[in-house]
């Protein structure tokens, strides 16, 4: 339980002010009396020693009339007449007594059908009224321009029967506590707030917009404004909602049971947008969880752990950016990618703050994407967000979800795709959130074995259940339709699709086939991709598979798992061997280089730098670079001059672009500092910086770098095997054969006079980008002058160049 100070007495209305009272009289079994005191004066004192047994009002003028009028009703009903206990007017009859089992069920919190109890029914002779509001010392129905104090029952039961001829379409509470009073509609008066069609997609599980069916929903009601509060907990034996408005005490709240959907419900009126609540869960054994909302969309700031109402407010801004942006297929198109850990790009900014400095910064820079670390609500910062606790809802460490919605916005007005960490894979087991959310397992495997994550500690989905596999796949889509997030880039794939994933022997069970493969996950993620695909034109998913799993981007109706990309972990893990090996040693590690040519277009390939480089003792990416402090960078930019060039799309880790020589740590993020003039190596990192847009902007300007990457007739080989000086040429090609040539040099000598095989076709060649510049930093050594192909064949062609290889630099030389 979240301990907090309530914000709001008992039931006080949030955000919704109860309309005036009108002027009320009370009911009478026959007449009416004129009520004494003002109409919001409350008949019973609102404190004091003997407000609770203080009969409401003067006694009436023919007193003779009301033992008759009680005692007619009292035969009515079949019940013998009996003194009115603990208050309550003397114009109320007293109900039957409720039931002892229902009595009982109601203060331990489950009961699974509270509206059958409690609020308005008819009965001989009238309509009864019963309330639960523990603490309360006395509850006044209004309705009809009449007012009547219940008896007070005990436990914080109240209840009477008026002599009504029907139950009333509409009537409100008064309810008076020590110090204070409030007026609310009765909770238990309302039908169910959410849909037939909504609980058979549940219960089928095919619910693509689950979000709108289930959480905490700010609407209005049979009239009434109020929040419609919605839980999936099938094992559970009931459910109570509690929260700011109840002082944390969730016995006056017990929510329904809608059937074998597993659904609860209640709608309460008058709580609105900011209202702190959580699930009061009674277990099959009996005992109590108190559980955050698994559809919470807003939550409470980290360490608090209790779900918060809200709606969204905010008006888009990107209209032609969302109608255009799947106009040009992503793997046909520009597709360069800054990734940011929001929390520590700049410490201490909110959404709004980072919307006024993050879009200038990557447009600067030249990327045409920002992939964020997860956004998702996780308790422990240090996860980076990949122990997620509240999947619908963007963390609330930075702001609210329409301030996440503002940053996307300013994204998109920069003309910035904005990718996000999905992560489906497992989630933490923290006793507040999903673990054995009802008191069974829930959304993790029923067998241990496969619920337990070896890595992290952690969870697994499981993916069979048709309910979990509706909650992971509405919420992929979820954030593309809330939230107008341009591609999701699914987390750990890996260890969703492999039953023995790092799991020794005896560990695991093979699948129908005696096969190692999850099949549950792998129906899971099809049917995942083919929804989003299918619900949101020009989005794109990218799998982070480490694994020779094949079809990975194949589309799911061809047998593939329907990713629209793949990270591409072998050339990461390949090329970074290389480039730590000191120049002398690298003949022998050549084909590290090339391998990935081999598989390339096996996927649609990124190729990422990311995060998981650049931490935990894996050192920054200039640091893994052997050499002095010059032929680092000077690696370091070779090295990013050879990925843009190389088939597939590009992922850089922020501070990457800089060549920050410490690791990341998400306690402060970048050093921004090596930029600041004053310092006096700020050229070396500016000049890193520097290169990386202009590696985008030219990269952007020719199609022949990004139009063909995943076919094979966009590349070709000139030299992958000049082991012995350490160079790699190639050549790229667009769509209308246009060409770029691509020569890499990790050797740190200057090479004059070498020559490389060129096309057929150009008269002459220019160097359009040079990693040994000086503007980057480098000794500038340059191909000035154009270049003519000679009738001399090299390399299997008819006609060749000679140009001036910089040290540990990359050339990228096109037609002129």
């Amino acid at each position: 339980m979240t301990a907090r100070k309530p914000s709001r007495k008992p039931s006080e209305p949030v955000e919704v002010p109860p309309a005036a009272a009108p002027a009320t009289t009370e009911i009478t079994a026959g007449a009416a009396v004129p009520a004494s005191g003002p109409a919001d004066t409350p008949a019973v004192p609102a404190s004091g020693p003997a407000a609770a047994d203080t009969p409401a009002g003067p006694a009436p003028a023919a007193p003779a009339k009301r033992p008759r009028a009680r005692k007619a009703t009292a035969a009515a009903t079949g019940a013998p007449p009996r003194p009115r206990r603990g208050g309550g007017s003397r114009n109320v009859l007293p109900a039957t007594a409720l039931d002892g089992a229902d009595r009982g069920r109601l203060l331990a919190g489950d009961h699974h059908d509270p509206h059958g109890v409690l609020g308005a029914h008819p009965v001989p002779g009238g309509v009864l009224f019963r309330v639960l509001r523990p603490h309360a010392h006395t509850v006044t129905v209004l309705t009809g321009g009449r007012k009547a104090e219940l008896q007070s029952d005990g436990d914080g039961f109240f209840s009477g029967v008026l002599a009504l001829p029907a139950v009333p379409d509409a009537y409100r509470l008064r309810v008076a506590y020590a110090d204070d009073t409030i007026e609310v509609d009765d909770p238990y008066r309302f039908l169910p707030a959410v849909g037939e069609l909504d609980l058979h997609l549940i219960g089928e599980g095919r619910h693509e917009e689950l979000w709108t069916a289930l959480g905490a929903r700010p609407m209005e009601h049979q009239g009434v404004a109020g929040t419609r509060f919605t839980v999936w907990a099938p094992n559970a034996r009931g459910v109570r909602v509690t929260g700011d408005f109840s002082y944390w005490d969730g016995t006056a709240f017990p929510m329904r049971s809608l059937g074998s959907t597993g659904v609860w419900e209640l709608f309460l009126p008058g709580v609105g947008e900011g209202a702190v609540y959580k699930y009061d869960i009674c277990r099959p054994d009996g005992s109590h969880t108190l559980r955050a909302d698994p559809m919470a969309r807003h939550t409470e700031v980290p360490p608090a752990t209790a779900s918060v109402v809200t709606a969204s407010h905010h008006v888009w801004q990107d209209d032609d950016w969302m109608a255009h942006r799947g106009d040009r297929p992503v793997h046909e198109a520009p597709f360069s990618v800054y990734e940011v850990h929001l929390p520590s790009w700049r410490p201490g900014l909110t959404y709004r703050q980072l919307a006024a400095q993050l879009p200038a910064y990557v447009r600067e820079l030249g990327f045409t994407h920002v992939e964020l670390m997860p956004v998702a609500e996780h308790p422990f910062g240090g996860s980076w967000g990949y122990q997620v606790t509240g999947f619908f809802a963007p963390t609330s460490r930075m702001g609210g979800p329409d301030d996440f919605r503002f940053l996307v916005d300013a994204l998109h007005a920069a003309g910035i795709g904005v990718l996000m960490d999905w992560v489906p894979a497992h989630f933490p087991r923290d006793a507040w959130a999903l673990a054995e959310f009802d008191g069974r397992p829930l959304y993790e495997h029923a067998d241990p074995q496969r619920a337990a994550h070896p890595d992290w500690g952690t969870l697994e989905f499981d993916y069979g259940r048709k309910e979990v596999r509706n909650f992971l796949v509405s919420n992929a889509t979820y954030w593309c339709e809330e939230f107008h997030i341009d591609g999701l880039r699914v987390d750990a794939v890996a260890s969703m699709l492999y039953l023995d994933y790092s799991r020794e022997e005896g560990q695991w069970s093979p699948n129908e086939f005696g096969g190692r493969e999850n099949l549950d996950a792998v129906a899971f993620l099809q049917e995942m991709n083919a929804t989003v695909y299918r619900r949101n034109p020009g989005v794109v998913t990218i799998a982070e598979e480490s694994t020779a799993w094949e079809g990975v981007t194949r589309a799911t109706d061809h047998g593939g798992l329907g990713f629209g990309l793949k990270w591409n972990m072998g050339w990461m893990h390949d090329s970074l061997v290389y480039m730590s090996k000191e120049p002398v040693h690298r003949r022998y590690h050549h084909d590290e280089m090339t391998f990935s040519m081999v598989y390339a277009y096996s996927e649609n390939y990124v190729l990422p730098i990311s995060h998981d480089e650049v931490v935990h003792g894996k050192r920054a990416l200039v640091g893994k670079m052997p050499g002095d402090w010059w032929q680092q960078r000077a690696n370091h930019r070779a090295y990013l001059g050879f990925m843009w060039a190389h088939p597939g799309k590009q992922l850089l880790f922020m501070g990457q672009e800089f060549a920050q020589g410490a690791e990341w740590a998400e306690g402060h993020g970048p050093d921004w500092w090596l930029l600041d003039e004053t310092y006096d190596a700020s050229g070396d990192h500016r000049g890193v910086r520097t290169l990386v847009t202009d590696l985008n902007a030219v990269y952007t300007a020719l199609p022949a770098l990004w139009q063909r990457d995943t076919a094979p007739e966009g590349f070709s080989w000139i030299d992958g095997g000049a082991a012995e000086d350490n160079a790699f040429a190639f050549v790229r090609y667009d769509a209308d054969g246009s060409p770029l040539i691509a020569v890499s040099h990790f050797s740190p000598v200057v090479r004059t006079g070498y020559r490389i095989g060129v096309p057929d076709g150009p008269e002459t060649w220019v160097e359009v980008l040079n990693t040994d510049a000086a503007r980057y930093g480098g000794s500038d050594v340059r191909n000035e002058e154009p270049l003519k192909p000679e009738a001399v064949a090299a390399h299997g062609r008819d006609s060749s160049i000679t140009l001036t290889l910089p040290p540990l630099a990359t050339v990228w030389l096109r037609p002129a």
